[in-house]
């Protein structure tokens, strides 16, 4: 393994073991469940909108190591972005999860540390299973978000 993937490797646990923004929010003004029933993880993502802005998020859950830190990272990303910036968040972060397109990374971009997931097929649902439920609250979705559905 590369220097560099050993870094990802290691931000993606420290992530996982510490994740950033993980509380409820009892003030939220949208909130959205996901769960994906092939490995058990469950994510609920509260937001604080204030207009188009995403003034707060957090998020609570249980999963593995994929699926935490991605969430712990989609909410240093989107938080004080607009509804369009995290959509286009959301959509750089799974044409590149996935290996749909060949994107640029950049190793000081902080999603650049999920790029190997497109290696690891059963980990991408991990991995994309809090950016899907990011985007139903910002949709003001009430059905549960499920992995098996994508």
């Amino acid at each position: 393994m590369s220097e560099l993937s050993d870094l990802y490797q290691e931000v993606i646990l420290d992530h996982s073991r510490h994740p950033h923004n993980y509380r409820a929010m009892a003030d939220a003004t949208r909130k959205a469940e996901g769960y994906n029933p092939l490995c058990g993880d469950q994510v609920t993502v509260y937001l604080k909108l204030d207009g188009d802005k995403i003034q707060d998020i957090s998020f609570e859950g249980q999963g593995c190591a994929i699926s935490k830190s991605s969430a712990s990272v989609m909410t240093d990303m989107v938080k004080g972005k607009s509804k369009a910036e995290a959509a286009a968040l959301f959509e750089k972060f799974r044409q590149m999860v996935t290996g749909d397109s060949k994107i640029e990374t950049d190793p000081t971009d902080k999603l650049t540390i999920f790029s190997g997931v497109s290696e690891y097929p059963t980990r991408v649902k991990c991995a994309v299973l809090g950016w899907h439920t990011l985007r139903s609250a910002l949709e003001n979705k009430q059905q549960k978000v499920s992995t098996e559905s994508l």
